[in-house]
């Protein structure tokens, strides 16, 4: 891959993190009563949603190619087998956000009798989870031999422990109704910060 293109894709990692932030702020703008303490971001496309015709164009589907753009520059950067097995894990993450996006949620995104269209939702939002909580988990391994650095192996366990410490705390908001949105963001922002901080890494070290 030309050097051009490598410093393209891996700007791809970098922007993820506004991308996100930017997105969610603007649909939850145009969704009245929309609150991001309680409720999912996924009700921001879901079936009824005022958001739910163009939530995914602004949200899911770029995010999606950024993601899969960034895994592939992780991949062409570094040799390592867990280094490469991050960036089919990010490219992963990335397919699954078309999913998330063309499948929507029912109403309200319940758990309760959830339509196949919904149960697609579901599982692609796992695959979401747990493929970009492995490839942040491998860094804590990669990080020293990669990119010399212990610090971001460091930064690499703090944002697994905070994606995977935040689960039991989204369990307990969905019985209470009350904090999930808060908590989903917090589980997902670790990750997400943690793509963002990874293209920071690589781009000072081109």
């Amino acid at each position: 891959m030309p050097h051009g293109n490598l410093r393209s894709t891996t700007l791809a990692g970098l922007l993820i993190p506004f991308w996100l932030a930017v997105g969610v702020f603007t649909a939850g703008l145009a969704y009245p009563g929309y609150s991001h303490i309680n409720q999912a971001m996924s009700e921001l496309g879901a079936v009824g949603a005022p958001t739910h015709a163009w939530s995914p164009l602004l949200n899911n589907y770029p995010l999606g190619l950024l993601f899969i753009a960034f895994g592939l520059a992780v991949w062409r950067r570094f040799p390592g087998f867990l280094a490469r097995l991050s960036a089919l894990l990010i490219a992963a993450h990335g397919v699954a956000s078309f999913f998330t996006g063309y499948f929507s949620c029912d109403v309200g995104c319940g758990l309760e009798s959830p339509s196949s269209t919904q149960q697609i939702h579901n599982v692609a939002g796992l695959v979401m989870f747990i493929s970009l909580v492995l490839a942040s988990a491998l860094w804590i391994a990669t990080a020293p031999r990669e990119l010399g650095s212990r610090r971001f192996a460091l930064f690499s366990l703090l944002c697994t422990v905070v994606a995977v410490g935040t689960l039991p705390l989204m369990a307990a908001a969905v019985e209470a109704h009350n904090g999930f949105g808060l908590y989903q963001r917090l589980n997902y922002g670790a990750s997400v910060v943690w793509t963002g901080a990874l293209a920071w890494m690589m781009l000072r070290r081109a």
